[in-house]
């Protein structure tokens, strides 16, 4: 059986989707005993963790391929990853350094709905329905949502006031520097995919799969909030 490119992406998602989501925006073990100690200015760990945290979020992950899923032009895949990340740093700094507290669980549940979003969208689900959402306005509030994720989190962790500013400034870019690193992976990919004849019924079972790993993320999070 010749290997297709659809497995790349339906493994990968329902692998996504099924790995710990309370972990999709959080920092453990090593990581959140160094942010939960660390004082004063410590630039080149907060860069290499914001990196890690964009490299390893699968929900952020999930989300970017959804976005870029159909979008051959490269104007276009920096209007849109320019607005998830407008929406994404306004939220994350914003959020610790303002000291803005949401439920970790429902701001979660959203970004797996963003995920949900953005595989109905692909699919043609809301023109079938009548709904026109601008799509660039729709990336930059999930953006929002995925900002503030993360920054619950980061506030969980009691971090150090000393350097506070600096140091966050500096995870964001990491978070940047990771998204662009991811991205380009991800462009990769997709340009290799698009390559193949039976891309565009094997892009529909992606985006299926795509749709079900975000309600995943979404089930589970309101279990963890109502459980909590």
């Amino acid at each position: 059986m010749p290997f297709r490119p659809a497995v790349i992406a339906t493994t990968a998602a329902v692998a996504l989707s099924w790995a710990s989501p309370a972990l999709a925006h959080g920092v453990s073990g090593g990581d959140a005993a160094f942010l939960a100690s660390a004082s004063g200015w410590q630039i080149g760990p907060y860069l290499y963790l914001g990196a890690k945290h964009m490299v390893t979020g699968y929900d952020h992950l999930l989300f970017l391929v959804g976005v870029v899923f159909f979008l051959t032009s490269m104007r276009d895949v920096a209007l849109y990853v320019t607005m998830f990340s407008l929406g994404h740093s306004l939220t994350l700094l914003t959020g610790v350094l303002a000291h803005i507290h949401l439920s970790p669980h429902l701001v979660d549940a959203v970004i797996g709905l963003s995920v949900v979003y953005k595989a109905i969208d692909n699919l043609g689900g809301f023109r079938q329905l009548g709904l026109n959402f601008d799509p660039r306005f729709a990336v930059l509030g999930f953006g929002l949502a995925h900002g503030f994720g993360l920054a619950t989190k980061l506030q969980d962790l009691q971090l150090s006031a000393d350097g506070l500013v600096p140091n966050m400034v500096a995870f964001n870019v990491g978070v940047e520097l990771g998204q662009i690193l991811a991205l380009s992976f991800i462009l990769l990919l997709m340009t290799w995919w698009r390559s193949h004849p039976a891309f565009s019924r094997q892009a529909v079972a992606a985006n299926v799969v795509l749709m079900v790993a975000g309600f995943v993320l979404f089930q589970y999070q309101l279990i963890g909030y109502f459980t909590e």
